[in-house]
This record gives structure tokens, C-alpha cells and sequence, in this order.
């Protein structure tokens, strides 16, 4: 798995980004405004080999690829460049395959500018063409033919715009003065993959823009004060900006997915080329208004760049069109069998594959899976603790397939973080609860790590065993997620400690002997210096558990405390010292992603779209339903990227602040909106707990709601995003 270029494409990525930083400032950008182009940067962005980067070094090009472009693009977004620049590298592109010499090689010198319109002029014979006010040509089709047309003198007058770009309304048809390049299948074929090249370095563009936008109206947030405070310290401020930032960084991460899948001939790679403009155009539009609303009135003010990035992010997809018109293409290419010319992707670094030891372990935990779940095991499968099998958990333990990232001697394989993600992606696939191995692998390795050498013989040889299973007593009735907060008494008595209190939310304690608890041990001192944490077993006396039933068909507990009273073995780390504990089991819990339930859900919404019948047809086949399993497909993809970025840069060590809680934010709350318009979508059918795939997305959309709160709620992973990706200051006291 990789996430990062290759170090030619990260050389030749920072000289066009110095490159930009010094010739497209916003004094510059601000100055060609007027026409929408500055012809000495156009100049330098060839000198430097910016307009040669798709065209094969056999017609005088740099002969790289989309990943490189895309990440110029990025950059090109995020300055605000003025000129036609996408549509010149692909154009020069087009004038290759098409083996037109002579418009090439000005094109690629910065001598002339060659642009494309983006409709088939048979059908739009005069339209709006995007650099069409300074193109010396425009590549356009016309049917079955492609034509390198010459704009007339008077239609290459710059109207005034929305966005200061140099759009101009052109005649393509047979009445203009063109110049045939090439008919038939191949001379289309090169026009087709030129257009799906186009979307993907637009995305790339909005998704710099979008995220400029958004650092923009951080740094003003962390300087401007109202009501005698920064206003980036109020949540209201500083929480949509972090959503946008993860919306739009995992933008970023959809090109790339859309890269990969490409070079690797996946066959949903079409589809993902419109997601990935749609996803970032709606990113981008999203963040601007934020954006600005954050600069308040002075962001109205022409003083202010925010502006130009508002009406530059709006305009930049709009000159293909209505972008919700590429949904309905994503439909059409995921559920109605539509298929594209699909351009070459080149060299792309990023990769995602999880490796020969994951699918080793996958395969074991399948083949398990397939032999012991009986159908009276299956029926028993829940997501939650209520689908725990002691039998099972014990079996898993003997095969080594409980905790295989544990060493041999803990019972496990040494696997690598990657296969364990496999693993668990095998568990989700048969339905098999993960919530009991999840808790129990925390608490064990809590254990493996701060324990005593009793506490390790008498509880940790059992979780080894598959003989126990342990439960979380972090939340209190009145703490919630300020667990730092805990009132839960733990007194010194001798050489035993007294235990009294209640914890809230301690799921699974009904049939776990043991919970890992956060207990306070000293009022003396701040809130967060006074904590200790123990394992307190759940079997003795004094130990009250009580049922809390929620609408998601799941139980938890109420737990309740009253002498009860363990060793001194059974603390873990230094008296007073629970913080330090409490983290190290808090970073385990949130990189949390619901990929596969979101996965399993739109597949169950798939199903009674296909399945279900609406006036005669098939709900499929609707553009409109296409349209949002599309958008739910989208929000998939990125749930997976930034789940994936997660997990390797934890696996390398790489600087990550901020992954984990990108993730857990955004799987959660993605699972939560996509599981309400799948609900929508698929009604009446979805009401009904009838067995079958809408009851999935009935159950789904219940399990949704607590996603949002497990392991921390978005409210904190939104502050996490804030302070720690964004720089903002502190949201809380």
C-alpha cells in the first residue's frame, strides 16, 4: 500500500508549485482577471513542460501521466492560475493521437492556445467553449469527425463572466473554418478519452481550490476575535470547516482511486471518473460558502481573495454542465451497462493492495467461517454483542484466528496491520459480530502492555484461551464523552482497592467477566491527573448489571458498583496515572470505519432496487435511483480511501494527525446520511423487518444513529480535525 508519489513526481510537483506560489499570486491572478489570462504564466507553464505532460515523448512530450497532472492540477486549483490549463494539456493530448504535428508543437511551446469544446457540436453546434476567448484553435467533434476549428474574430470577444474565466460562445458546426483531424472510431475514441481526462483533472483542481478555500478561512478564524474570543474557538465555526476538509481531502483521494482502478483496468473505473467530479464540485462548492460565511461581511468585500475562490470554484465544472448530469453517468456506467473510452493512466504510485499475507489470513478466516457457522449460528449472527458465541470465540482462539496480530505466544500470527483489516473484512462478510473480539483485543493488549505479571497469568491467559471476553466502564450517566470527567470512586484499602460507582454504556457486560475501567482516585488534583484505571471483574459481589435497550436492536448496560473490591494486581499503570493508559486504549478505538456496513447496505439497496418493480420496470433502471446508488458508491470509495490512507501511515510510522478521527468522522457520518436516503429510496419496502435486504436498511439506518457516538463522537473527531489538520485553536476549555 502506498499513498505518496514517487520521488520524480514529487520533485516535479514542487517546481510547479514554487513555480505557481511566485507567478500566479493573487496580485496576478486578481490583475488577468478581466480576460482570464495571464500570458507569462501561460509562457513559464510550458517552458516548464506543464502542457507536454500526457503527450508521449515520440511527439516531443514528457510522456507521464494523469497521476502527474493531476497533482499540477491540484496545485493550479489552489492558486487560482488563470488560463485554460486542463483543457490545453488535454488537447495537446488529442493533437497527438490525432498526429496533427504542427498545432502540437505550438501548443506545447506556449505558442498558441488549443482548447477542446466538451460537447459534440452535432448536437450543440454553437456553444461555450472554456479558454475559447484566447484559443487559437479548438478541437471539437462534430458526429463521427474530429475538427480542429478556428475561431472567427468576432466570436472570440471575452463576455463578461462569473468567474473572470475566458469562455467564449463559439460556431463548431460546418459553417466555421475547420480542419478535419481524424473520423471514425479511433479519431472518437481519442476525443472520448480526452473528455474523461478533462473531468479527472477538473476534480483535481476543485479538490486544491476547496481545500485553499478552507485553509484560507482558517487562518482568518485563528486571527480574528469577536466577543472577546477567536472566533475559530467556536464550534460553530471551526466543526463545518473541519467536515469540509475531510470532504475535500477525500476528494483528492478519489482521483487517485479513480487513477489506480484505471491503470489497473478495474471495471468500475469509468464510473469513478464522473463521482470524483462530482464529489469534488459539490466538495468545493460547499467549502467556499463556508469559506466566505467565515470571513462574515468582509468576505462580501472585493478586498478579500476568499471571493475569488467562491466564483472560481462554482464556475470551473459548470462548463460541462449541470454537475448532478454526472450522477445520472455514474448510473448510467455502474448499474445500466454504459461504457466509455477509457483514457491511459500512466505511472500511478499510490496503491492499495493489502499484500500476499492478508490474503493468506482472509483465506483462514473464510475457510473457518464456511465449516463452523452452522445455520442455527447463523441465525444467531448480530451485529452487535447479542451475536457473541462463546463456542465459536473458543474455536477461533484454537486456530490462532482471535487476535492474530498478538505474538505466538499471546496465541496469535505476528500478522501485519494490513491482514488483520482483511480479517475483519472476512468477519463483516459473514455477519459475524466483531464487537466482543474487538473489546476483548483492546483490553488483552492494555493488559500485555501495563499489566501486572498476576494480571497477565490470571486474565490475559484466559483472553488468550477464548475463555473470556471483556467490556469497556469508560462513559458515566453524567460524563458522556468527557470521560475525563469520571466520578467512579476507587479507594486504597491495604493491599486491595474499594470500588464505587456506576458506568453507562458498558455494552456486552451482561456476558463479559471482565471490564476495563477508568476510576477516580484522587479530588484533589485536575480532572485528568486524578484517574486510575483497573480491570475489575464482573462475576463477584457488588456488581449490579442492568439492561439499557436501544431502537438499533441492540443491548448495553448500566452498570453498578458498591464495595466492590480487587486487587492491587489489577490496576494498570502508575496510581493517578490513568491518563496515560486511558490514551493508549482511546488511540486503538478511533480509527473506527463502518466500510463494511456501508458496503453491505448499498449492495441490500442495490438488490431491492433490482428486485422491486415500479410501473412495469425495475426501480434500476430509473436514472434518478442510478443516480443516488451512485452517490452512495461515491461516499463508499472515500469511506475506503481514508480508512486506507489511516491504516498505512500508521503501519509506516508516517506523520498522520488527524487520520484516524478523518476516518472515524466521516465513515460515521456517511453511514448516516447514505442509510437514511437508502431508506427513502428503497420505501415502503425499507419499513418492513420482513428478513431480507430491506430490513438490512431498516436495521442499518438504527445502527447509523449510534456510529456518530461509538468511539468518540463526531463532535470531538470534528475537533480533532480542527486543531490538529487545520491549526485552529482550541473548540473547548
Amino acid at each position: 500500500m502506498n499513498f505518496e508519489p514517487s520521488d520524480e513526481q514529487a520533485m516535479i510537483a514542487e517546481t510547479f508549485a514554487r513555480f505557481l506560489d511566485e507567478q500566479s499570486s493573487m496580485a496576478r491572478v486578481r490583475a488577468a482577471w478581466a480576460t482570464g489570462f495571464d500570458p507569462d504564466l501561460w509562457q513559464g507553464i510550458a517552458e516548464l513542460g506543464g502542457f507536454a505532460l500526457l503527450v508521449p515523448e515520440a511527439d516531443g512530450g514528457l510522456g507521464l501521466g494523469l497521476f502527474d497532472a493531476a497533482l499540477l492540477m491540484d496545485d493550479i486549483g489552489r492558486t487560482l492560475a488563470s488560463g485554460p490549463i486542463a483543457e490545453a494539456m488535454v488537447a495537446a493530448r488529442i493533437l497527438s493521437d490525432a498526429g496533427e504535428g504542427e498545432w502540437l508543437a505550438k501548443a506545447l511551446a506556449g505558442e498558441a492556445v488549443v482548447t477542446i469544446a466538451l460537447h459534440d457540436a452535432a448536437e450543440w453546434p454553437v456553444q461555450w467553449v472554456p479558454g475559447g476567448a484566447v484559443a487559437d484553435r479548438v478541437i471539437a467533434r462534430d458526429g463521427d469527425a474530429l475538427y480542429l476549428v478556428i475561431p472567427a474574430t468576432g466570436e472570440k470577444v471575452l463576455e463578461p463572466n462569473l468567474a473572470g474565466m475566458p469562455m467564449a460562445e463559439i460556431r463548431l458546426d460546418g459553417s466555421s473554418d475547420r480542419v478535419l483531424l481524424g473520423e471514425g472510431a479511433d479519431a472518437l475514441a481519442a476525443f472520448a478519452k480526452g473528455l474523461e481526462r478533462w473531468k479527472l483533472l477538473a476534480a483535481a483542481t476543485l479538490s486544491g481550490l476547496g481545500r485553499e478555500a478552507v485553509r484560507l478561512a482558517s487562518a482568518y478564524a485563528s486571527e480574528r476575535a469577536q466577543f472577546g474570543q477567536l472566533i475559530g474557538t467556536y464550534q460553530g465555526i471551526s466543526h463545518p470547516l473541519a467536515d469540509l476538509h475531510v470532504d475535500l481531502d477525500g476528494g483528492r483521494l478519489l482521483v487517485w482511486r479513480a487513477l489506480r482502478d484505471l491503470a489497473d483496468d478495474v471495471a468500475g473505473a469509468g464510473a469513478e471518473i464522473p463521482l470524483a467530479l462530482w464529489w469534488n464540485s459539490d466538495a468545493a462548492g460547499r467549502a467556499v460558502a463556508q469559506a466566505l460565511h467565515t470571513f462574515g461581511g468582509y468576505g462580501l468585500t472585493t478586498e478579500y481573495d476568499i471571493h475569488l475562490y467562491t466564483l472560481r470554484a462554482k464556475a470551473i465544472p459548470l462548463m460541462l454542465g449541470d454537475p448532478s448530469l454526472l450522477l445520472e453517468e455514474a448510473g448510467r456506467r455502474l448499474y445500466g451497462g454504459e461504457t466509455a473510452p477509457l483514457p491511459e493512466a500512466g505511472e500511478v504510485p499510490v496503491e492499495f493492495d493489502l499484500g500476499e499475507e492478508a490474503r493468506v489470513l482472509a483465506a483462514d478466516v473464510d475457510a473457518f467461517f464456511i465449516r463452523t457457522l452452522t445455520p442455527e449460528l447463523k441465525a444467531k449472527a448480530h451485529y452487535s454483542f447479542d451475536g457473541h458465541d462463546a463456542g465459536v470465540h473458543r474455536k477461533l482462539a484454537e486456530e490462532k484466528l482471535l487476535f492474530p496480530a498478538w505474538r505466538p505466544e499471546l496465541g496469535g500470527r505476528n500478522a501485519g496491520a494490513y491482514a488483520q483489516h482483511a480479517a475483519l473484512g472476512i468477519w463483516e462478510k459473514h455477519g459475524w459480530t466483531t464487537h466482543a473480539v474487538g473489546v476483548t483485543k483492546m483490553v488483552g493488549t492494555i493488559i500485555d502492555r501495563f499489566g501486572s505479571g498476576r494480571l497477565k497469568e490470571e486474565v490475559l491467559s484466559r483472553i488468550v484461551a477464548g475463555e473470556v471476553i471483556c467490556s469497556l466502564g469508560f462513559s458515566e450517566p453524567a460524563s458522556g464523552s468527557d470521560v475525563f470527567s469520571a466520578q467512579t470512586r476507587a479507594l486504597r484499602d491495604g493491599d486491595d482497592w474499594r470500588i464505587d460507582g456506576q458506568k453507562m454504556f458498558t455494552s456486552g457486560a451482561d456476558q463479559a467477566d471482565y471490564v476495563l475501567m477508568l476510576t477516580r482516585t484522587n479530588f484533589d488534583v485536575a480532572k485528568h491527573k486524578g484517574l486510575t484505571m483497573f480491570i475489575v471483574p464482573l462475576k463477584g459481589e457488588g456488581v449490579e448489571i442492568q439492561p439499557v435497550h436501544t431502537f438499533q436492536d441492540e443491548r448495553t448496560n448500566i452498570t453498578y458498583y458498591d464495595g466492590v473490591r480487587i486487587p492491587d494486581a489489577y490496576r494498570l499503570g502508575e496510581v493517578d496515572g490513568g491518563v496515560k493508559v486511558m490514551s493508549a486504549s482511546l488511540e486503538l478505538e478511533q480509527s473506527a470505519t463502518w466500510i463494511e456496513a456501508q458496503k453491505h447496505l448499498l449492495h441490500s439497496a442495490e438488490t431491492v432496487c433490482r428486485e422491486t418493480l415500479r410501473a412495469g420496470r425495475p426501480m434500476i433502471e430509473k436514472p434518478g435511483v442510478a443516480a443516488r446508488l451512485a452517490r452512495v458508491f461515491a461516499g463508499n470509495l472515500v469511506t475506503e480511501m481514508l480508512g486506507f490512507r489511516s491504516l498505512w501511515a500508521a503501519t509506516l510510522g508516517k506523520p498522520a494527525d488527524g487520520y484516524g478521527s478523518m476516518v472515524k468522522l466521516f465513515s460515521s457520518e456517511r453511514f448516516r446520511l447514505d442509510s437514511a436516503d437508502l431508506l427513502d429510496l428503497t420505501a415502503p419496502e425499507s419499513l418492513s423487518h420482513r428478513k431480507g435486504p430491506g430490513a438490512y436498511i431498516n436495521l442499518s439506518y438504527r445502527h447509523a444513529q449510534g456510529a456518530t457516538v461509538y468511539g468518540g463522537t463526531s463532535e470531538v473527531h470534528r475537533s480533532v480535525v480542527a486543531e490538529r489538520v487545520l491549526g485552529l485553536p482550541r473548540t473547548r476549555a
